[in-house]
């Protein structure tokens, strides 16, 4: 055995205090509290739109529940798939976060190769859950969607029906529309549902296949459109003399919803704070009147039950998807 002086030791132990002590605070500033710096808010589709004007509301509240500056990124392009792309991709480290769509999230894996799934997201709360409706002019022939399903039975393929394009939610209504009726319309894709709303007016479409928002949205700009019918589960406090499609007979829901999701992994005391002030800015009376004068339908759902969504909704996309490719250009 080797004994060690007193002395010695005291120099030893003196010594090791003399390198540790500059490393504690370095370590110490390797993790500062969150959020020490900005976040990002990255949207998926582009400035002016729904997603766009909530996403900027959603940053004013979360700004003032955080304590740090929430800037707002658009990422538009290929359906959603840019953004929600980059969003999956980034550090999990409560810095990036993303407006998620669905259907989208769950719809573009199934048709195409993507770089993200829904599984790759920490989802923190659901916001918005805006129906597809059908939507026709005042003036038009149809003054119900009995009337309509009748004529559509009646005339296969003559019905023109406006989305705002392939794969959208829209067109997957439409089609859950059809399957649910026993019909065939003819589906008329466009870039967004202003240009429905123009294809309406103008008699080049007949029935406009539109988010429910998006249509009181219209009306109140002085469009004469009127509503057949939505694919929610639940009539709207937003405007209550709206039928659903379910208490007309046929068993169709789906929505567009909106939420917040961050990269998989965030660490569990940033994911916990995130979603708190989610559900704190839902329950704020200023959001919700803010949300309400942009004709956002709003529905939140805890990250639990906002998962058990997504996961029902991409079961049941993937059994559509064998029906009825929706890419597929006589859908």
């Amino acid at each position: 055995m080797h004994l060690i002086a007193p002395g010695r030791r005291q120099a030893l132990a003196a010594a090791a205090v003399a390198v540790l002590a500059p490393a504690l605070p370095a370590a110490a500033q390797q993790q500062p509290s969150w959020p020490s710096r900005p976040i990002q808010l990255i949207v998926s589709f582009a400035p002016g739109g729904g997603t766009d004007l909530l996403a900027r509301l959603l940053a004013r509240h979360l700004e003032k529940q955080l304590g740090a500056a929430v800037v707002v990124q658009n990422r538009p392009g290929a359906g959603g798939a840019i953004g929600l792309a980059e969003t999956a991709k980034a550090a999990p480290d409560g810095y990036t976060l993303g407006i998620i769509n669905t259907p989208p999230l769950m719809t573009l894996p199934i048709e195409r190769k993507t770089s993200f799934s829904w599984s790759g997201f920490d989802l923190l709360g659901n916001l918005v859950d805006d129906p597809v409706a059908f939507a026709v002019p005042q003036s038009s022939a149809f003054p119900s969607l009995a009337s309509l399903v009748a004529y559509a039975k009646a005339h296969p393929d003559e019905v023109t029906a406006g989305t705002g394009g392939a794969g959208t939610d829209d067109h997957l209504g439409l089609l859950l529309f059809e399957r649910a009726a026993g019909v065939r319309l003819c589906h008329v894709p466009y870039k967004g549902a202003s240009d429905v709303r123009v294809a309406l007016m103008g008699g080049q479409v007949m029935v406009g296949v539109i988010n429910f928002g998006k249509v009181l949205q219209f009306q109140k700009a002085g469009t004469a459109l009127r509503f057949l019918g939505q694919a929610a589960a639940a009539r709207s406090p937003m405007d209550d003399k709206v039928p659903t499609f379910r208490e007309q007979g046929y068993d169709v829901l789906l929505s567009a919803l909106r939420g917040v999701g961050a990269p998989k992994g965030l660490p569990e005391p940033v994911r916990h704070r995130l979603a708190e002030a989610i559900a704190r800015i839902v329950a704020d009376p200023e959001f919700k009147a803010q949300a309400e004068s942009m004709f956002a339908p709003l529905r939140y759902l805890r990250p639990d039950a906002y998962l058990a969504e997504v996961k029902k909704g991409d079961a049941e996309f993937r059994q559509l998807w064998k029906e009825i490719p929706w890419n597929d250009q006589r859908s």
